[in-house]
C-alpha cells in the first residue's frame, strides 16, 4: 500500500522535507487500544508504542496519538514500531472526556468530513444532532447528516423527519439511507473521494458498523441488534479503526457515544447556531446572555417566532456546558501548576 492511499498529501510531504526526520519513516495510526497502536507505513502494518519522552512531556491526552494521526516512526525487528512525533493535524474531532474533570477526549484526527448518523426509528434527536454539528464545526470538519434505517418508517414519517432536520440545520447536506433496501447507499458512496478521510459519528445501534461493512464490501465490524429491554444500541465497535475503502476513500469507525459533551466549542456554536450568532451583534449589551436582558435581539426574534424555540434552548444549554468546561479546564491547569511548583521545591530542598 502506498502512503498516498492512506491520505499522504503534498502538505505532509513538505513538512517532512523541511524537518529533520532522518532515520524515521511516515506512518498513519489506524487503530488505538489503550496507548497501544497499529501503524501503517509504506513498508506494512506494525504494532507501535510511543516514546517515554512523548509520554511524559504530554500535558494532556490531546497530545497523545489518535486514530487518523500521521506520525514519525522507527521500525525495529519483530514488527514493533516506536512513535517519536505526531505530525501537525489539520483537524481534530474531540469531546469532553467522560468522567474526567477538565479533560478532552480525541475521537479522530485529520478528518475531512464526518457522517453524523441518526436512526429514523428510535435514535432521532435534533438536540443531539446539534451537539455533533457543534463538535464538527469547532473541529473544522465538514458535517454530513445521515438518517439511517428509513426502511423502518413510512414515506410520510420520512418526509416529516427530513423537514424537521432541514428546518433546524439549514444548508447542511442530508442523506436518507437504508442498508437493507440499499436506498441512498450509492449516493453516499459517490460522496466519498479517493484520498479523503471520513468518520462515522453516532450512538450505538444506529447502523454505523453495518454501513461500514456495506461500503467496504466485506464484513469488517461485527453488527448486533437493538436491546429489546432497553431499546438502546449495544456497543459492538469497541475501538476506533481506519479502513481504506474499495473506491480509495478512507473511513474511520467509532464506538457509539451515549454522552457527547461539549468542550472548547465557541466557534462551533457560532456556526451551528449562526442565526443566533448574527442577532447577537444587535443586542444592547456586548455580554448579553440572551436570557432576560433588555434590548436583547435574540429574545426579540424568539418572541416573534423567528427563532426555533427548541434550538434556542439547546443553544443556551450547550453554551452553559462550554463555559463550565472552560472553567474546569482553567481550574485543572491551576492545580497542575501548583503541583509542579511543589515538586520543584521538594527537589530543591532534598538535593
Amino acid at each position: 500500500m502506498q502512503l498516498e492511499d492512506l491520505g499522504y498529501n503534498d502538505t505532509l510531504k513538505q513538512f517532512w522535507t523541511e524537518h529533520d526526520f532522518t532515520g524515521f519513516e511516515p506512518g498513519r495510526i489506524v487503530e488505538e487500544h489503550k496507548e497501544q497502536y497499529i501503524v501503517w507505513t509504506a513498508g506494512g502494518e506494525y504494532e507501535a508504542e510511543i516514546t517515554g519522552t512523548l509520554r511524559f512531556t504530554a500535558e494532556s491526552r490531546e497530545e497523545f496519538p489518535a486514530v487518523g494521526d500521521w506520525v514519525a516512526v522507527s521500525v525495529y525487528e519483530g514488527g514493533l514500531a516506536i512513535i517519536y512525533r505526531i505530525l501537525p493535524r489539520f483537524s481534530i474531532i474531540k469531546r469532553k472526556a467522560v468522567g474526567k474533570f477538565g479533560e478532552t477526549q480525541v475521537i479522530a484526527a485529520n478528518i475531512d468530513s464526518a457522517f453524523l448518523i441518526q436512526a429514523a426509528d428510535r435514535d432521532f434527536n435534533l438536540n443531539r444532532l446539534e451537539r455533533y454539528l457543534t463538535i464538527c464545526h469547532a473541529s473544522r470538519v465538514n458535517p454530513i447528516v445521515v438518517l439511517s434505517k428509513i426502511d423502518l418508517i413510512d414515506s410520510n414519517e420520512l418526509a416529516e423527519l427530513s423537514e424537521r432536520i432541514q428546518h433546524r440545520i439549514g444548508d447542511i447536506p442530508l442523506l436518507t439511507l437504508s442498508t437493507v433496501t440499499q436506498t441512498g447507499l450509492t449516493t453516499l458512496q459517490n460522496m466519498i473521494e479517493r484520498g479523503k478521510t471520513y468518520c462515522l459519528l453516532g450512538s450505538s445501534g444506529v447502523g454505523k458498523s453495518t454501513l461500514l461493512n456495506a461500503l467496504a464490501g466485506r464484513t469488517i465490524m461485527r453488527t448486533d441488534s437493538i436491546s429489546e429491554r432497553t431499546k438502546k444500541g449495544r456497543h459492538v465497535t469497541s475501538h476506533r479503526s481506519l479502513v481504506v475503502l474499495p473506491n480509495g476513500g478512507i473511513l474511520i469507525d467509532n464506538p457509539g457515544m451515549r454522552e457527547v459533551g461539549i468542550a472548547d466549542s465557541a466557534e462551533g456554536l457560532e456556526v451551528t447556531f449562526d442565526q443566533i450568532a448574527r442577532l447577537s451583534g444587535n443586542c444592547r449589551f456586548k455580554d448579553c446572555t440572551h436570557t432576560n436582558e433588555t434590548g436583547c435581539a435574540v429574545l426579540e426574534a424568539l418572541q416573534k417566532g423567528e427563532i426555533d424555540e427548541d434550538a434556542y434552548r439547546n443553544y443556551l444549554k450547550l453554551k452553559k456546558e462550554e463555559a463550565y468546561f472552560k472553567s474546569s479546564l482553567a481550574e485543572r491547569r491551576k492545580k497542575d501548576r501548583a503541583f509542579g511548583k511543589m515538586v520543584k521545591n521538594y527537589k530543591k530542598q532534598n538535593l
